[in-house]
């Protein structure tokens, strides 16, 4: 679906029922308290059955509930403040915590294995490769992961640079090289910096291939990336759980190093030698 499910709701509204609008009108105003309620607390909440839920789903054009839960959950992650993520977490104060984080990593794990394009994943790995250049590209949050994956490409290439982006207009200054031949990836999710689609497409006028590093089809960078991979990262709290990304930067990292093992260990023999006379390492 290309629309937000807050718009496709809000279109039908007038089309339908009485029982669905109650259940329209209740999710356009509490769409992110709604997107942590099974479809009984749903049903019990607006006063309608539970199956009429379901219908209710299905009429939008989703396979079901859940479907039509993880489209209002998205919804909430691109539209709430921190602020507002933390006040919602206050409110579903159940359980415990850390099993509750734990968990949910795990859960983002497995989605984003099941849903790697291994056609797109190979792709992508040959596209570093093959690279001239290589830019890496990612603002606030997703900034840690650029670097992650700077510390590991810069030892495997001679090519590899962080595009820094703590001010916005000197990204493009460290980018006035980029041309064809080049390899741009920028790395982003809900909410979407605006900076890091912005250098895309500037770097995709330039010439250079674009790879992109998000959560959804409906990401923003998806339109002007050659090559995209995907990483589920939805969190209910304030924090944007990055551990299935960073499962992914490792994946591909694996890769690059299992593709030319001889380079591979050349390089990190190299660096044995200094980080052991440099007495890098403290030696337990």
């Amino acid at each position: 679906m290309n629309k937000n499910v807050l718009e496709i709701i809000a279109e039908r509204l007038g089309q339908c029922s009485k029982s669905q609008k109650k259940i329209g009108s209740y999710l356009l105003e509490n769409y992110a308290t709604a997107a942590y309620m099974t479809a009984a607390k749903l049903s019990e909440t607006v006063g309608v059955s539970e199956s009429t839920i379901v219908r209710y789903a299905t009429e939008l054009g989703f396979l079901g509930y859940p479907e039509l839960q993880s489209a209002l959950k998205y919804a909430a992650r691109r539209k709430l403040t921190s602020v507002q993520r933390l006040a919602l977490l206050k409110e579903r104060s159940d359980g415990d915590p850390l099993a509750r984080s734990f968990n949910s990593d795990i859960e983002s794990i497995k989605k984003t294995l099941a849903m790697t394009d291994r056609e797109s994943f190979d792709k992508f790995v040959s596209a570093l490769m093959n690279a001239n250049r290589i830019y890496l590209v990612g603002a606030r949050s997703s900034a840690s992961l650029a670097i992650f994956m700077n510390f590991y490409l810069s030892i495997l290439f001679d090519n590899v640079q962080v595009v820094h982006t703590v001010i916005g207009s000197e990204a493009f200054d460290q980018m006035f090289r980029v041309k064809e031949g080049d390899v741009v990836l920028g790395i982003t999710f809900p909410r979407y910096s605006k900076l890091t689609v912005d250098v895309l497409e500037f770097s995709k006028r330039a010439g250079a291939t674009v790879l992109g590093l998000t959560d959804s089809v409906r990401s923003p960078i998806v339109k002007t990336a050659d090559i995209t991979l995907f990483a589920d990262n939805e969190s209910d709290t304030f924090v944007d759980s990055l551990t299935a990304p960073l499962a992914l930067i490792n994946a591909l990292i694996h890769e690059i190093g299992r593709r030319d093992p001889e380079r591979t260990e050349k390089r990190f023999g190299i660096l044995e030698r200094i980080w052991a006379e440099n007495d890098v390492y403290d030696d337990v």
